[in-house]
This record gives structure tokens, C-alpha cells and sequence, in this order.
């Protein structure tokens, strides 16, 4: 088999599990509070669309898709909804990462958690940007600007 076809079975198998992924992940996140998982696992799985897209694109690929400063950016975003959260239980007297919201709405429902809900949402967001940040470092697409990661002092 040639080059060209070989690239083409990956980049179609690649289009075809990153949205799995990312559904996946959402659904990890969003049922975390009913079952095993919760934001940091669905995170990470949402995180690998970024694997996923350097496996089937490429590191141009994977420049085109993201950029650094717009995944810092929403890092930042998951971190202070999170804290915001966490701080309701403050703001209405009670400990911090309080359950304010508790009682509602049904046991088993989605919304039933509360702010332990929200709190694992954000939670899930922060990771999933974190994860696919440092994936992208990993992965060597972005230019590293210390003296370190460019072979010490010249």
C-alpha cells in the first residue's frame, strides 16, 4: 500500500473517533455526579481529540486547530468557574465547596447534584484544555521560549 493511502485511512479513522471522543468525554463530565467519572476523567478523555488530530493532520493540522492562547485562556476560564462555584458555599455561610444548591431537583436526575454539578463541570473544562495544552507541548507544535528546552546557554 502507498503512502497516500495509508494517510488517507488514518485521516478517515481520525474524523471518525474525535468526535466520539469529545461526545465521550461530555457525557463522563456531565453524568459525573451520578456515576464513576466526573471532570477530570471526561477531561482527559476529550483531551485526546488532540492526538487525534495530530495522528490524522499532522502538526500543521493540529496548528490550524488550536492556538495556544485560546486554550490558556479557557484553562483560566474552567479555573475561575470553579473557584465561583466553590465559593457559593461562602457567600451564603457555609464551608467552602458547599453544596448550596442541594435538594435540587430529583435523585438520579442530571441536575440533582447541585453545585457539585457545576463545580465537577468546570472541573471537566479546565482539564480538557489543560490536557490538550500540554498534549500540544508534548507533541512539540508549539516553539518553546526558554533558553532550557532550546539546548541550555549558547
Amino acid at each position: 500500500m502507498g503512502k497516500k493511502k495509508d494517510d488517507l485511512i488514518v485521516r478517515c479513522m481520525a474524523d471518525m473517533f474525535i468526535p466520539l471522543a469529545l461526545v465521550y468525554g461530555f457525557s463522563v463530565i456531565l453524568h459525573g455526579n451520578l456515576s464513576p467519572g466526573g471532570g477530570f476523567q471526561g477531561g482527559v478523555i476529550g483531551a485526546v481529540s488532540v492526538l487525534l488530530i495530530y495522528l490524522g493532520y499532522g502538526h500543521k493540522g493540529l496548528k490550524d486547530s488550536f492556538s495556544p492562547d485560546c486554550l490558556h485562556a479557557n484553562e483560566v476560564l474552567g479555573s475561575i468557574a470553579y473557584i465561583v462555584f466553590a465559593a457559593l458555599g461562602l457567600y451564603f455561610g457555609l464551608n467552602f465547596c458547599a453544596n448550596v444548591l442541594a435538594q435540587s431537583g430529583n435523585i438520579g436526575d442530571l441536575w440533582s447534584g447541585g453545585t457539585v454539578a457545576l463545580m465537577n463541570y468546570a472541573v471537566g473544562y479546565k482539564v480538557l484544555t489543560g490536557v490538550g495544552l500540554l498534549l500540544i507541548l508534548i507533541i512539540g507544535v508549539l516553539p518553546a521560549d526558554s533558553q532550557e528546552a532550546k539546548g541550555g546557554d549558547k
